[in-house]
């Protein structure tokens, strides 16, 4: 496997990736592989649904349910 350089990443960015790396229980490295992961593998016509839209964005709330 090959590896990455990403260069001039702000510093806001970082810090945004290294805690959502906490909260998943990986390292930095491993969150953005993750990111990277499910952003280039997913369905994007399952995207095109707007309630799993936001279900997704707000995923990490816990447990809600849309009225």
């Amino acid at each position: 496997m090959n590896n990455i350089t990403i260069s001039n990443l702000d510093d806001d960015i970082k810090y945004r990736l290294q805690k959502r790396a906490e909260k998943h229980g990986r390292s930095l490295e491993e969150e953005a592989r993750e990111i990277l992961r499910m952003a280039l593998t997913e369905n994007h016509d399952h995207r095109l649904n707007l309630a799993n839209i936001l279900e997704e964005r707000f995923a990490n709330l816990g447990d809600f349910e849309l009225p």
